[in-house]
């Protein structure tokens, strides 16, 4: 009994000290980001779809459940998560402004790691390419080499899809024969070659790397492999449980889907704008593709992870999986993104920590063997590990900061716009250490959408910083969702916390669709006379978290009465 008393406890200092080197240790990074992808994964509890390489990384992995976009939008959200920047700091709303220019010469995420020694390397969509990124994908700032992006992309917005008549169209659905493709291959097809082969360059380097992978799918058109529509059979298909448009849904908080409505095969559907439905067959085929372009995605992660295994890197590489935003597949009448709601603001957020999440013993084979979608049984894999609380992707570079063996930055002051290096998120390193105890209702995400005016227009879904008149500000806890649309100045970028267009509120224990708004405006009068004295400084933030404690607390005491 000594003796094993002994051993359990060698077994766990030895244990320990691992873990603690583990942490010390300066680790590799593979930060893979998928392109318009909601939390519909396996790991994420989606029945329907099939994503066994996502999952099976989930499964040795710290997974973030409640994890939100600053808003939901490609080039604004990538830029604020890599800087760790919220919108109103980096000034980015649209896509026609570089931040270095337009706000502060904020350090990068990529940039930080190439600054402490890091070989940095872009693949596919990282930043939003364009005026976003100086036309360079921020080269020379934040890679060491210049980033790759996939030949065959240049045809993604032209007519590649099969018609009914024979024709080609620049469709919305656009399942394809690859081998009738130029250069018989596809954008993430190439991506993942050029990732692996990148990473067989640095295999036995000993300088560390960070090596950043944007896949292009599920954003649409989904231009795909057609044998992944074979995985939905359009019978087994569903509707979105909240097909309609919610009755007191501010029209401001409306997005018109504009970029759907423009693609061939939508025009001809001759849908009334702004919120004349698709109809219903036509939707259950957007929901089949969506979820065809998610697997197709999700088999070019498997190939990633399997040369990461089969190169010895697994060991070595901390894999970080995330997605820029989410997108409506229907809820509330709504498709694509642009809007507050959960649908288009929360994102999977995935932490492979080698030693941390998870310890492979000596005789174990493979860590992330390929799983064929197409050929193999299903599999089932369990999540070890979550986090239920409310996280920010702002959070992910002081995260991946530190669990790669860096000091993360420090926390920004309320006015950085003169500060290079610091961060508006938190560090979640205490999250891989200590078990989640419970609902945490300090927890709280931000996000944020503008709009050119009260009523949908046809540029509400990507207005130009010129013609922003409201911002659309969005608190998620645990229990509520809480959106105030106010006031906005384009050329001071000053918010009128005074001028409110309209409000949201959602009860998520009621309502976790977020369709039954329960936000009274003379309620809010009433909160707005009390904040009349706050110093003008506070931000948007605090004060709507105060606002929330406000309506919240009458809410609670209205049902003890009850």
């Amino acid at each position: 009994m000594y003796i094993s008393a002994q051993i359990c406890l060698l077994l766990l200092v030895l244990h320990t000290l691992t873990l603690a080197a583990a942490r010390r240790e300066r680790r590799n990074v593979l930060f893979i980001m998928a392109d318009d992808l909601r939390t519909s994964l396996g790991c994420y509890g989606d029945s329907m779809v099939k994503s066994p390489n996502i999952d099976q990384l989930a499964s040795k992995s710290q997974v973030f459940l409640n994890a939100y976009a600053q808003q939901a939008v490609c080039a604004p959200s990538r830029i604020s998560m890599l800087t760790s920047r919220r919108p109103d700091t980096t000034r980015l709303y649209d896509f026609n402004s570089y931040w270095r220019v337009h706000s502060g010469n904020y350090t990068t995420l990529p940039q930080y790691f190439k600054s402490r020694g890091y070989f940095t390397m872009s693949v596919g969509k990282v930043f939003h390419p364009g005026i976003a990124s100086n036309h360079t994908d921020d080269y020379p700032y934040s890679w060491s080499i210049p980033a790759y992006h996939p030949a065959s992309f240049r045809f993604e917005k032209q007519k590649m899809c099969k018609g009914e008549d024979g024709k080609l169209h620049a469709n919305l659905l656009c399942a394809v024969n690859v081998t009738e493709q130029p250069g018989g291959t596809l954008p993430d097809m190439e991506s993942t070659d050029e990732a692996v082969s990148l990473m067989k360059s640095r295999a036995n380097d000993d300088t560390p790397f960070f090596l950043a992978v944007g896949f292009h799918k599920p954003h649409i058109p989904f231009r795909i492999p057609q044998e992944y529509l074979s995985l939905y059979p359009i019978d087994q298909m569903t509707l979105a449980p909240d097909p309609d448009v919610p009755k007191l849904l501010p029209p401001v908080a409306y997005n018109p889907w504009t970029d759907v409505r423009r693609r061939d095969d939508v025009q001809k559907l001759n849908i009334s704008f702004p919120y004349g439905p698709i109809p219903k067959d036509f939707q259950l085929r957007i929901r089949q593709h969506y979820y065809a372009a998610v697997s197709y995605m999700d088999a070019q992660v498997g190939r990633l992870l399997s040369a990461l295994d089969e190169l010895g890197l697994a060991d070595s590489t901390m894999v970080v999986f995330a997605s820029d935003h989410g997108w409506s597949l229907g809820e509330h009448g709504e498709w694509a993104k642009y809007s507050n709601f959960d649908v288009t603001t929360r994102v999977p957020l995935i932490f492979y920590v080698p030693g941390v999440t998870a310890v492979r013993g000596w005789m174990e084979g493979s860590t992330f063997p390929f799983i064929d979608v197409l050929s193999q049984s299903e599999l089932n894999f369990k999540n070890e590990k979550v986090i239920r609380n409310v996280v920010e992707l702002v959070d992910v570079f002081p995260t991946i900061s530190y669990m790669a063996g860096l000091r993360a930055p420090e926390p920004c002051p309320d006015v950085s716009f003169q500060e290079e290096l610091c961060t508006e998120g938190d560090n979640l390193a205490y999250t891989f250490r200590h078990r989640e105890r419970g609902e945490n209702e300090e927890a709280i995400s931000f996000s944020q959408y503008p709009r050119p005016a009260d009523t949908p227009q046809v540029n509400s879904d990507l207005p130009d910083l010129k013609d922003i008149k409201v911002m659309g500000y969005s608190l998620r806890s645990w229990d509520y969702r809480y959106t105030l649309w106010l006031g906005f100045n384009p050329k001071t970028f000053q918010v009128n916390v005074t001028d409110v267009h309209a409000g949201e509120l959602y009860m998520l224990a009621d309502d976790p669709g977020q369709d039954k708004n329960v936000y009274d405006d003379s309620d809010h009068s009433v909160i707005m006379r009390k904040m009349t004295n706050l110093p003008h400084t506070v931000s948007v933030q605090m004060r709507m978290k105060l606002q929330l404690l406000y309506l919240t607390a009458g809410m609670k005491s209205s049902r003890k009465k009850a």
